[in-house]
């Protein structure tokens, strides 16, 4: 390799998005004197959003710091709980995180998603607009500078998808009180209320219900509300009293 050097550490939790060849140990990478460590980190594949700290020589400084030659750099997982300053914890989901976002709201956390592709610059503006976490497995959508914040999803699975979500961002946990489809606030209602949203067999079952106050969906404990229970038991057994504020 010619030229003037640096010399890159990426942490352990970070090296899935390093190519192979550069997974293990430091790497050596020209510096050109211009282009800002936060550049750098990306062009090996990390999201910003998923780092924690840049340590230059066992100094942190800022993802805009232009490295010099001969410089180490230690690239550090973002670090957990992650708090995020300067809005109520809140959260957009991207169209493949449909099932995170149903369980999300579940479990009272405010959750965005839009059901449809819209694209990346209407979802990272919409992040911005909304001072809302972005939660994507899509890296470039990540690196979209306009975001308020963001976050990767490392699993396919939704049940370690959520579990990762709460570890990370601990959000306080208000069971029942969000419609899963639309994320508006439940209330409860009278059956007379709900009436007209309900099949006769479910009119005659139940007598305990909850309206959505934004799309007017009606929820009751039906055949599923076991399978739910179970999610938002674990959910709390695991998270109470760790969530923050709001």
């Amino acid at each position: 390799m010619n030229g003037p050097e640096i010399h890159v550490e990426v942490a352990p939790e970070l090296r899935l998005f390093v190519p192979h060849a550069r997974r293990l140990g430091a790497t050596a990478l020209p510096t050109d004197g211009v282009s800002s460590l936060g550049h750098v980190v990306e062009s090996l594949g990390v999201p910003l959003t998923e780092v924690g700290a840049l340590v230059v020589n066992g100094r942190e400084v800022p993802a805009s710091h232009v490295p010099a030659a001969g410089e180490r750099v230690d690239v550090r997982a973002v670090e957990r709980p992650q708090r995020v300053p300067g809005a109520p914890l809140r959260f957009l989901l991207d169209v493949h995180l449909g099932t995170l976002a149903r369980r999300l709201r579940l479990l009272g956390v405010d959750t965005a998603y839009e059901s449809t592709d819209i694209g990346d610059p209407a979802l990272a503006a919409r992040s911005a607009a909304e001072r809302r976490v972005m939660l994507s497995r899509d890296r470039g959508l990540l690196r979209r500078r306009e975001l308020w914040a963001g976050a990767y999803v490392y699993s396919t699975r939704p049940e370690e998808q959520l579990r990762d979500v709460l570890d990370r961002f601990q959000p306080a946990l208000r069971p029942w009180t969000r419609c899963t489809t639309c994320n508006g606030e439940l209330r409860d209602a009278t059956k007379a209320e709900v009436a007209d949203r309900l099949e006769h067999g479910t009119r005659r079952s139940y007598d305990a219900f909850a309206q959505c106050a934004q799309c007017g969906r009606a929820y009751w404990k039906g055949a599923h509300h076991d399978q739910l229970e179970a999610i938002v038991e674990r959910a709390l057994a695991e998270f109470t009293d760790r969530g923050q504020p709001g």
